[in-house]
């Protein structure tokens, strides 16, 4: 049986619609076409970029619409991931301090595109750097001529996959970091997705590294 051609615009337009249904407009104050609107221009950006890429797995997916704390805060978006099959909303770990969070910027290496939403391509929730401590994943990334994802893009992963967070299969996001030996990280705790941080230096063999294709494509 011939398996179907990867549809990257039908994808990317799956993804938006995954974002309408969870409410993104409102959190941003915006209509449902206004959004679409705005992000309607990297479309063509999906499709040029995923050319050649497979469909995508519970560990690895072509490419996500990223949706950025510019439009709406990291904690309104955690609340609205789920694990796979399930409904508890994701939250956040209690011991990031209050106004924690907005410390955690994206690593100067990943040149980051401005603005309220961007394309990430080739992402890979990191199996392979379970039991790694995340400055060793980093450098296997580098490696691979690959760069590792932030907390917008963590949250866009498990958002618009919820099943490339599962059990033993959980990652740091080693793409933001505020200055510290703190890591953030995506786990499972309660039933629910938790965001938390661990530190750059130890491993655990549940908790991997995700990571991306280098190039992030904005709106400009």
């Amino acid at each position: 049986m011939t398996e179907t051609p990867f549809d990257a615009e039908t994808e990317f337009d799956s993804q938006i619609d995954r974002l309408v249904e969870l409410g993104y407009p409102t959190l941003a104050g915006m209509t449902e076409s206004a959004f679409r609107d705005l992000v309607a221009p990297l479309r063509s950006r999906a499709v040029d970029g995923a050319a050649g890429l497979p469909r995508p797995t519970d560990a690895r997916v072509p490419f996500l619409l990223v949706v950025t704390r510019d439009l709406i805060g990291v904690e309104p978006r955690l609340a609205l991931t789920t694990l796979a099959g399930k409904h508890k909303p994701g939250f956040l770990d209690r011991h990031y301090a209050e106004d924690d969070l907005p410390r955690f910027d994206p690593i100067k290496e990943l040149e980051v595109p401005p603005g309220p939403a961007y394309l990430l391509f080739d992402v890979d929730r990191g199996e392979e750097f379970r039991n790694l401590a995340p400055a060793a994943a980093m450098e296997g990334m580098t490696a691979q001529d690959r760069l590792p994802l932030t907390i917008d893009e963590g949250l866009a992963f498990i958002t618009l996959y919820p099943e490339a967070l599962a059990s033993n299969r959980c990652f740091s996001l080693v793409g933001s970091r505020c200055g510290d030996k703190r890591v953030p990280a995506l786990w499972i705790s309660q039933g629910a997705p938790k965001l938390g941080w661990c530190w750059y230096g130890n491993p655990h063999t549940w908790l991997g590294s995700a990571s991306a294709r280098p190039e992030r494509v904005g709106l400009d």
